[in-house]
């Protein structure tokens, strides 16, 4: 149990100055704050359809949005606050995912309002009402904590039983967002949810590195509710005195770079099956629990620290580019940090937002590299309309890739924060200013999609400028080619 691991954290800062892989930083990545700096404890955060950023509350019941500034500049976006969850919810820790039709759901909570209770507590957020509607857990689950989820190709959210939480200890539920009720699915798995993260794969199956089972790793089928072992990962990746575990990130060539809670990584192949250790960290460095993020150029950004003592200050960071291991600048607090208390939200620009969850600082910072895509990884528009009117609803616009090549930010049991789903950013050719058009109804939640044609439909803000415009399709931070468009 993570209880309030913030105590005494200080004390093991000296854990700082521990040696870590060498290697030059690339010249231009760097990292900035906000301008107008958060004035709440700052938490998970999640990217809402409409192109603003939702912030939770360390501890609370309350969110925050961050809405960019006319330019699309979130380093110069400005706070307004949400409204608050169901009362008796402020969970901490938890399971979290934006769904196909832009809500929110948010379930469980290792801790909440400060009691180290496993709460089963849940709920969903409507963003167009501003409102939120609490989610009875599944059938006989008293707890959910900090637990797993993933939304699945079919837009179904998919949610872990903590673990060691009595006969639903290794099993998974689905829910029906219409009826918000659930139904038990995950035959076949090898060891409890707890600590494990889950990363979708191209095939829609999803993977997990087991805690609980030596260097074995899982994979779900959602067409047949199944578990069945996907191979050992070659090295060990579980701090076994810590049971805790790191990332795992989809790249755009199709495999995935899972971090140990250890100094070691492993690399997963989704096309042939096949794992094979990964670089080392240097320094006992690792991830004993904590975030990464794909960058519009492939790479990873992942936050490590000490692998010992259990959840040690002196956190540091690097980008993994798919052979070596490359240490960066690391964000302003990240001495006095533990990994676990860092989230990693990859943004609409292709910045990476870093907020900072260690419940005594409010801090939130954006971090730029000047890596870039190929445009192979590039979502297309096939189909859009050319003439649109300000404040109309439900726009259909067709293409490929519109989910991305991966699901962004990963972190694990404690925080999910995929990117996964398209965004529609339209550009007044005369002034530059920059709306999002809010999106719903995505056909697909899966990731590299392919050539398969996709679509979602959006709704025209009311206040867009008229004229004449660029319209685009945006997926973790990587921009279609602009269609025109003239908004009327």
């Amino acid at each position: 149990m993570k209880v309030f691991r913030t105590i005494g954290i200080a004390l093991l800062t000296f854990l700082a100055g521990l040696g870590i892989a060498s290697s030059q930083e690339p010249t231009s990545s760097k990292w900035q704050k906000l301008t107008n700096v958060p004035t709440f404890q700052t938490d998970t955060a999640l990217q809402l359809t409409d192109g603003t950023i939702m912030v939770h509350q360390y501890l609370s019941a309350a969110w925050w949005r961050l809405t960019p500034d006319i330019t699309g500049s979130y380093l110069n976006g400005t706070w307004t606050q949400l409204a608050s969850m169901p009362s008796g919810y402020a969970p901490l820790y938890f399971g979290s995912a934006v769904l196909a039709d832009g809500q929110v759901v948010v379930e469980g909570g290792e801790y909440n309002g400060g009691t180290d209770d496993e709460t089963n507590l849940g709920a969903i957020y409507n963003p167009t009402t501003n409102a939120w509607t609490s989610i009875k857990a599944p059938s006989g689950w008293t707890h959910i904590g900090d637990a797993s989820s993933a939304v699945l190709p079919d837009g179904t959210f998919m949610l872990g039983n903590c673990g060691s939480c009595g006969p639903f200890e290794l099993a998974q539920a689905l829910l029906d967002e219409t009826t918000l009720t659930w139904t038990i699915t995950g035959t076949g798995k090898a060891d409890q949810n707890s600590e494990e993260g889950w990363t979708l794969l191209p095939t829609g199956d999803v993977l997990t590195v087991d805690v609980w089972n030596g260097t074995e790793s899982e994979l779900y089928n959602p067409n047949t509710g199944d578990w069945t072992l996907a191979g050992s990962t070659v090295a060990k990746l579980v701090n076994v005195p810590c049971s805790e575990i790191g990332p795992a990130v989809l790249r755009p060539d199709g495999t995935v770079f899972a971090v140990g809670g250890t100094s070691n990584t492993a690399i997963y192949d989704s096309s042939t099956g096949v794992w094979t250790a990964g670089p080392i960290f240097s320094g006992k460095l690792g991830s004993v629990d904590g975030p990464a993020a794909i960058l519009p150029d492939g790479n990873v950004l992942v936050d490590v620290g000490p692998i010992s003592p259990c959840y040690a200050s002196g956190s540091k960071f690097f980008e993994f580019n798919g052979t070596t291991l490359t240490a960066v600048t690391a964000p302003a607090n990240a001495a006095d940090d533990p990994s676990y208390v860092g989230r990693l939200l990859v943004l609409p620009t292709g910045q990476v937002l870093f907020t900072d969850a260690d419940g005594t600082v409010k801090n939130a910072e954006i971090y730029t590299t000047t890596g870039t895509y190929e445009s192979a990884w590039q979502p297309t528009i096939t189909s859009v309309a050319t003439t649109l009117s300000p404040g109309s609803t439900n726009n259909p616009i067709e293409g490929t890739q519109f989910n991305g090549l991966s699901q962004g930010g990963m972190y694990g049991d404690d925080a999910q924060m995929a990117t996964n789903y398209p965004l529609v950013r339209i550009e007044n050719k005369a002034t530059r200013h920059i709306f999002y058009a809010r999106t719903h109804g995505h056909s697909t939640m899966g990731v590299a999609t392919g050539s398969t044609i996709v679509s979602t439909t959006f709704d025209v803000p009311a206040d867009i400028e008229t004229g004449a415009s660029a319209i685009f399709v945006v997926a973790n931070g990587i921009p279609s080619a602009a269609k025109p468009v003239t908004i009327e």
